[in-house]
């Protein structure tokens, strides 16, 4: 790591700086690194140290001074490395499904305001009165399953301003950045296993898709109608019949377990996307579900894609197509609503403070998703705590009052104490230092 600072009075190291920061996400704990502090003046030692790593705890002004310095593509390759060590064991299979592995491409926003603003802001400009918004947006891409329970977070791509353009960066402009950039790591996976970019109407344009295809991805992409006039004129005046130049319809009924779902299939293959001579040819699929026995529609939807379409295989293109929504549930939400703040305004700075901190919020998400998919002392507490808050409030108030030699210490203090109990003749002993303010 390249330290921006200049001069010999450098009193913190970097990658402390950046450590701290990211102990605090991941403990989801404001002042854990105030409570680690208290500890080692009290007894000369403390959680920062023996669980992360950190040699001396900052003062918040001082790492957020250094840190606006440092771009956030200086720690996008430990996304890489995270993901090829899932490759490497084997765990990168837990997300495949029966269409192979599905990629899942949304934007969110994790800053604005009326006032504060940096060099990496966009800014929106309200026409009437002219006031100005800057905010900040970034593309996060993940891996998902449908039914599954993780998502995977992938480098994000941050939508600022870029050298050399006149116009503002938008969305789709950072995805074909990031599919330019990474789409090809991503195509090839698993040998022979394809890997399908999932994504909303925003990104069923034909630059986007033809970027999506030059990096050897397919595409299930969601596809509206108010959007695509020209390819719904299309498909509405076909024939049902069997030819692959036809609409097919066909139906599926299930028990929800609460009423009857009668879920109706159409598709079309070779379907062009506008009117033009060069238009991209894609094949199109819809789904209508009706509740049986009250006759109301609860969801519909429908989808482009470059995989042909068949009986045997819309429910599964439909089903990922589908599964997009776990970007915005599982991964977006999780970070607004569950413990991460990502939309907290943690420090702006001057220069890439906020997208730096925005990062280092995605890789503490990162690191409990790969303990809970490779950790078992992790998984076994996880599994007796059961939600989520409670399990960060335990490990925030353990750390805040006990010593613990490594993370494996804590997760085995935990699960035993959640097991056996103190009165258990082989209960092991509490942890060595006891802290109290």
């Amino acid at each position: 790591m390249i330290d921006p600072r200049e001069g010999k009075n450098i009193q913190y190291k970097v990658s402390d700086m950046l450590v701290s920061g990211l102990s605090v996400f991941f403990m989801q704990c404001a002042s854990f690194l105030e409570y680690q502090e208290r500890m080692e003046k009290t007894y000369g030692m403390n959680n920062a140290r023996s669980l992360f790593g950190i040699t001396k705890i900052p003062t918040g002004e001082q790492m957020r001074n250094v840190l606006d310095r440092i771009p956030p593509s200086a720690l996008f390759g430990i996304f890489g490395w995270c993901f090829d060590q899932l490759v490497q064991n084997g765990e990168i299979t837990s997300f495949k499904s029966e269409l192979g592995y599905l990629l899942a491409l949304d934007g969110t926003g994790h800053f604005s305001s009326t006032t504060i603003h940096c060099n990496d802001c966009l800014i929106k400009t309200e026409k009437k009165t002219g006031k100005k918004t800057y905010y900040h947006s970034a593309l996060t891409p993940v891996l998902v399953k449908p039914g599954g329970e993780h998502v995977l977070s992938l480098v994000p791509e941050y939508i600022l301003p870029q050298d050399g353009d006149d116009k503002q960066d938008c969305e789709n402009k950072a995805c074909k950045r990031w599919l330019g950039t990474y789409g090809r790591k991503f195509s090839s996976i698993e040998q022979d296993i394809a890997t399908t970019a999932l994504g909303d109407d925003l990104y069923s344009r034909q630059p986007v898709m033809e970027e999506i295809l030059e990096q050897g991805l397919h595409f299930v992409l969601v596809c509206k109608r108010e959007s695509h006039p020209w390819l719904y004129d299309w498909t509405d005046n076909l024939d049902v019949g069997k030819s692959n130049e036809d609409m097919h319809i066909l139906t599926r009924r299930e028990w929800n377990g609460k009423s009857h779902l009668v879920s109706t299939f159409k598709y079309a293959n070779n379907v062009p996307l506008k009117e033009s001579k060069d238009s991209l040819i894609v094949n199109w699929c819809e789904v209508t579900v009706t509740n049986e026995e009250t006759g109301k529609d609860v969801y519909h939807n429908a989808f482009i894609t470059d995989h042909l379409v068949t009986q045997d295989n819309v429910f599964q293109i439909i089903l990922s197509g589908r599964t997009r929504w776990k970007i915005e549930n599982e991964n977006n939400n999780t970070l607004k609503t569950k413990g991460y703040h990502f939309e907290h305004n943690y420090g702006h700075g001057k220069e890439h403070l906020s997208s730096l901190l925005v990062t280092l919020i995605l890789l503490a998400f990162l690191f409990h998703t790969l303990l809970d998919l490779t950790h078992q002392g992790y998984q076994k507490v996880r599994e007796l705590i059961g939600a989520r808050i409670r399990f960060f409030n335990d490990i925030k108030t353990l750390t805040r009052y006990s010593f613990y030699r490594n993370f494996e210490h804590l997760f085995s203090w935990m699960h035993i104490a959640l097991t056996k109990g103190q009165r258990q003749p082989n209960y092991a002993l509490p942890p060595p230092l006891m802290y109290t303010a």
